[in-house]
């Protein structure tokens, strides 16, 4: 089973992307879906991150608002963070695997935002990053709401820059050009990771790929 790290920066499309994968028939195991999950009520992180962040939780489950206000812009509070919820999402990973496996999955996919920023492209086989145009992705993000330009800048702060993600990437895809452009991508990337002779070749990422586009 071939294990693809998704990712890319906010507003670059990835989400999408992702449920693109997984109507091609590759299971996808979505990291943010954990989290949101971890944080609801009864979630393990929810009495972790009511220790380390007083004031957070609210009717039993972390108001992400009121945690964001206390790390963003906030190394060592993010690191905190971090700390605490990678870990408990990791642990998550276990059952995602082990049903892959039994449906005979030949490729999973590991929809993770800070796959980079994380080391975690250290332990797929390959990384697909989602990228767009700058002007594009800005203009995704603002039309959000309760977004900010300043906002946005101080998410992007804490991301690795984008040129720098596509360069260490096996495969970008181009959410800039419309949504069956990216999908032809999605196939063309699965396509490939299903060739003998290409996966014969594949090495993991470490520090530098074969960006495809």
């Amino acid at each position: 089973m071939i294990v693809v790290g998704l990712t890319g920066s906010i507003g670059m499309g990835k989400s999408t992307t992702a449920a693109m994968f997984a109507t091609e028939g590759a299971p996808v195991y979505d990291a943010d879906a954990e989290v949101h999950a971890l944080y609801a009520k009864g979630g393990a992180a929810v009495a972790p991150l009511d220790e380390a962040f007083p004031g957070v939780v609210r009717d039993g489950a972390v108001d992400r608002a009121l945690l964001s206000r206390q790390v963003v812009g906030k190394p060592d509070e993010l690191k905190r963070l971090e700390a605490i919820v990678h870990p408990l999402v990791g642990a998550t990973r276990a059952g995602f695997f082990e049903k892959a496996a039994a449906q005979g999955a030949d490729i999973v996919i590991l929809d993770i935002p800070l796959l980079f920023e994380t080391g975690g492209e250290k332990r797929v086989d390959a990384v697909v990053v989602v990228s767009a145009p700058a002007d594009i992705q800005r203009q995704r993000v603002l039309a959000r709401p309760d977004m900010t330009e300043e906002k946005l800048d101080a998410i992007l702060a804490r991301q690795m820059a984008d040129v720098e993600k596509r360069a260490r990437a096996h495969f970008v895809i181009d959410t800039g050009q419309g949504l069956d452009h990216a999908r032809d991508q999605v196939r063309e990337v699965l396509a490939k990771l299903r060739d003998p002779a290409y996966v014969a070749t594949l090495r993991r990422v470490e520090g530098g790929g074969e960006a495809a586009h």
